[in-house]
Formats: structure tokens, sequence, C-alpha cells
């Protein structure tokens, strides 16, 4: 593997930890069930505003202002925003959302994945030197949850968002990161899957950006691009 490349950090959510089923998945079949009319393109649509959306967008720290993150009222406007993305009309979308939100309260109940050779290249790397981290947009320290997916051992560091009211895209925490894992920016990986927030904010920071994109929502990114975790060793010859 490359000797350029000194350090490989990972976002969380989203890239070594997954819901199953996803809330996209469960938002739109039950906007199907009660004949919500929408395209293909249109749920793409959607689903490339929802990574935009909580790339720390100026929609979601407006949002955040307004209501409590955790409250009902945050999610129903979370739903009527997704809606609109999906192409209905702003007063239908504030019809619909009350009922999509509450839905989503009772039905979306799901279990953690790990993409399942994470762990072996996780493990490689390691063993090859690498210095290597995960750095989230969670508000607060996740290494229990590492802990509990046993890969915490993996890490030498990690960092959230909120120890150092950074978020990604901003360059913050990046800097925050680099100065943990002692590298330099060209020197730095990370592996993200919001194109938004990992894949832009990395290349603005400096470091080398690769989008994980398993579902092939951006296929026109300007970075390197993976399907799996497998393919990572492609890019360290």
């Amino acid at each position: 593997m490359s000797q350029k490349v000194k350090a490989v950090l990972f976002d969380l959510d989203g890239t070594l930890r997954h819901h199953v089923p996803t809330g996209s998945k469960v938002f739109i079949d039950y906007l199907r069930s009660i004949k919500v009319q929408f395209s293909e393109e249109d749920e793409i649509r959607a689903e490339r505003w929802e990574h935009f959306y909580f790339a720390n967008s100026f929609e979601i720290q407006a949002d955040k202002k307004k209501f409590d993150h955790e409250s009902g009222a945050f999610w129903v406007n979370y739903s009527r925003r997704r809606l609109v993305a999906l192409g209905l009309s702003p007063v239908k979308a504030s019809e619909l959302a009350p009922e999509v939100s509450a839905h989503m309260g009772v039905h979306y109940k799901p279990a953690v994945h790990m993409p399942e050779e994470a762990p072996r290249i996780l493990g490689a790397l390691k063993d090859e030197g690498y210095r290597l981290g995960v750095v989230s947009n969670r508000d607060k320290p996740f290494h229990e949850e590492l802990k509990e997916m046993d890969i915490h051992s993996h890490f030498d560091f990690t960092l959230a968002a909120g120890e150092v009211q950074s978020f990604k895209p901003d360059s913050g925490i990046f800097l925050k990161a680099l100065e943990l894992a002692g590298t330099a920016p060209h020197e730095t990986m990370y592996v993200g899957d919001n194109y938004f927030a990992d894949a832009v904010g990395a290349h603005r920071a400096g470091l080398v950006p690769v989008l994980y994109d398993p579902s092939r929502l951006f296929p026109d990114a300007e970075c390197a691009v993976i399907r799996s975790f497998d393919e990572l060793s492609e890019l360290f010859v």
C-alpha cells in the first residue's frame, strides 16, 4: 500500500454504522402504501436532498434553532421538507407531514448493521501501520457504540463534532482530526457516505476524500468512489 497516505479516517453513521431498514425506505414505502405518486427520479432527488440537509446545511441549522432537534415538531418539519424535495406542493407536503412523521415514529425501528467486510479491512489497515480514526457529526462522543460494534480497538482516536463545535463540511473538525492523527492533510484519507459533508468537506480541508456510495447515489462525484470497503485497497496501489 501507498506510503503517501499515513492515516485513514472514517465517518460513522451511514459508513461504518448503518440502519436497516433505512429511514428513507420506511418513508418511501409508507408513501407508496397511501398512493402518493412520484417517480424514481423524484425518489433519488429526495435522497440526495436528505444528504445535503444533514450536511449541516443552513436549513437544518435554522430548524434546530426553531425546534428542539429531538422534538416531534422537528421531525414533522423534516417530513414536510422531504415531501417537497420529493416533488409534492408545499401545501400538500404541509398537510401530509404530520401523518408521515407519526408513521415514522411508530414504525421506524431499525437494527444496527455494519458492512461485513469492514472489521477485516480495518484490521488490515491497522496491521499495516496506518493511523485510524472515526470523525462524526454526532453531538456527543460515541466510543461506547464502537465497543458494541466490537471495532473500537482498531481506532487510535474518535472525534464528535459537538466536542469541537465544528460540523462537517466545516474545515474545523477536519483540522482537529489532523491534529489528533498527527498527519498532514495530503497524508490523510477520509472515507464517508455523505458527498456534501464528507467528500466536499474533506477536499476543502486538503484531505484525500473517498466517497462510500454502495447505492450509487452520486455517480458524478468528483473524488474516488467505493461501493464496498474491499475496494479501499485499490486506492493504495
